[in-house]
């Protein structure tokens, strides 16, 4: 089974979502996503949109605040050019539809975040802006855009000149499908799945970033994951994040015996950067004390922040002592696909747009609510592209592998994948763990794995996991030093002199050159 279309996506985010409302309508646009097309993280997104449009605000002060939160890993240019088309992006959706929580007056309220300078985050529904946003982007889709949720796409298919032309992927039932395509847009989120605590979605496990690895595209920075300090935190288990924005609104970090947390730590106690909350946390959880937010100070709480309210009570936690125990989690990789500004990668044909995509925007760490101003922003960005050049990417033919009879690699569970990443390569790393996680993960020789299409749903989504889980650790063995979200115990301090905008970069040298080098000693034999 195939189609043919111009624009291919995959992933149903704020990027991709984005970008299917602003493609011209005689482009025929594909929307492929491995859930339902509001499972995506965006949906989840509670804090807002972060744009210097406030009247003591200014673009430079937010660009200032992105650097020293990305610890000046950052790409200026990127940084420069998303922050100065941040009001632009948040005016026009505003005059669309009613998206943005407003005063009497009309005009936008504007939330404080963690290493934020200024109240600049534009938010909506209180704490339910990614849902907001999102709903008002389906409700935009125009009728060439066609959605087919519940499709795993697993394998992007090159032709003899290396351009991608589509993606294979594999519905529910089965059943294997080429999506050819002009240009294919990877759009698929982070990784957060790859730990035991964390506020993705649960189709979010690396599965874009591992395809693109395969097919041979360069990946960076995987060693920045950040760990948002506060999610609800349960009989052992993280129920659903807690917004920065509630730390915006006057909470603060205590002890059960109400020792606040923070003081002396950080200039911005409570709204220090999230690298540097999550450890504290972290380190308090490790030596036996549970960490609370309380939230006593925060006037009309259940009003401001329905949707945490929410969470809280389906949870059975009740607000009479006016605390909520937290843990931190993964919350947002700042590495990916290298792109441009455009979302090109390294692969012709090949985009990637969204938290899958690497600009160099965050840096070492994604400064609050930065990220679905990125995602718009790249999204409005391809599709100018894509609609002006209409390139044809299918000179030749597919390459075709042959099918080779071979055993099914042995996979691990997902809670240990889960559990081995969360110990061994989560807040606080040192050589030792990080070592002993590599050895582990080439146990399972996923390299060897050359015919997906005789993998399910839940192997593919292991083998994926496995290779996105090997990048983040080669990374963050690699860097010696610790910075943003990449913290090392036995290399506890930046390393300027070293490390400041030096990238470590993956390319599957191995890819299909390798397959092909299999493919040919196994039939001479």
């Amino acid at each position: 089974m195939t189609t043919n279309d111009d624009v291919l996506i995959i992933g149903s985010g704020i990027a991709a979502l984005q970008l299917a409302t602003l493609i011209n309508k005689d482009l025929n646009v594909r929307i492929l996503t491995k859930g339902e097309i509001r499972t995506a993280n965006s949906y989840l997104a509670q804090g807002g949109i972060a744009a210097a449009i406030g009247e003591e605000d200014h673009p430079s002060k937010h660009i200032a605040d992105t650097l020293e939160a990305g610890r000046y890993h950052n790409n200026l240019e990127a940084v420069k050019e998303i922050i100065h088309s941040a009001p632009g992006l948040i005016k026009f959706i505003s005059e669309q539809g009613s998206v943005f929580d407003k005063n009497q007056n009309g005009e936008l309220l504007l939330g404080m975040e963690g290493a934020h300078s200024e109240k600049r985050i534009v938010h909506g529904g209180g704490d339910a802006t990614g849902k907001n946003m999102i709903e008002f982007l389906i409700s935009t889709l125009k009728e060439n855009v066609t959605i087919d949720e519940n499709v795993f796409a697993y394998e992007l298919l090159l032709n003899n000149e290396k351009h991608c032309i589509g993606v294979k992927a594999k519905a529910q039932d089965g059943t294997i499908k080429n999506y050819y395509s002009k240009n294919t847009i990877i759009a698929t989120g982070g990784c957060g799945q790859l730990f035991t605590y964390t506020s993705n979605a649960p189709t979010v496990s690396g599965d874009g970033i591992a395809m693109a690895y395969r097919a041979g595209a360069e990946i960076v920075d995987m060693e920045f994951i950040q760990f948002h300090p506060t999610l609800l935190y349960l009989n052992g288990e993280t129920k659903g994040l807690i917004s920065e924005a509630v730390r915006g609104e006057g909470a603060i970090l205590v002890t059960e015996d109400g020792k606040p947390i923070m003081e002396g730590v950080h200039p911005q106690k409570d709204l220090a950067p999230r690298h540097v909350v999550s450890q504290k946390i972290y380190e308090y959880l490790k030596n036996g004390f549970q960490v609370f937010l309380d939230i006593s100070n925060v006037e009309n709480f259940q009003d401001r922040f329905p949707s945490i309210t929410s969470i809280c009570e389906v949870n059975g936690l009740q607000f009479s002592q006016g605390r909520i125990p937290v843990a931190p989690g993964s919350h947002f990789l700042m590495g990916g696909i290298k792109t441009d500004l455009t979302g090109r990668t390294s692969i012709n044909g090949l985009y990637a747009i969204g938290e899958a995509a690497c600009t160099g925007l965050h840096g070492a760490n994604r400064l609050a609510s930065n990220s679905l101003l990125e995602g718009l922003y790249m999204g409005e960005r391809l599709s100018s592209w894509l609609n002006e050049a209409a390139y044809d990417n299918t000179p030749g033919n597919e390459i075709r592998i042959p099918v080779i009879p071979q055993e099914k690699v042995f996979l691990p569970e997902i809670q240990e994948i889960r559990d081995c990443m969360m110990e061994r390569v989560g807040i606080v790393r040192d050589a030792v763990n990080l070592q002993k996680q590599k050895a582990w993960l080439n146990r399972f020789n996923v390299d060897q794995a050359y015919n997906l299409d005789v993998y399910s749903f839940e192997e593919l989504t292991k083998i994926f996991m496995i290779i996105t889980a090997n990048l983040i650790t080669e990374s963050a063995l690699k860097r010696t030093e610790s910075r943003g979200g990449h913290y090392r115990s036995d290399y506890p301090v930046e390393d300027n002199q070293h490390w400041l905008n030096k990238n470590i970069i993956h390319k599957n040298s191995q890819g299909m050159e390798s397959n092909h080098e299999h493919i040919k000693t196994a039939l001479a034999t």
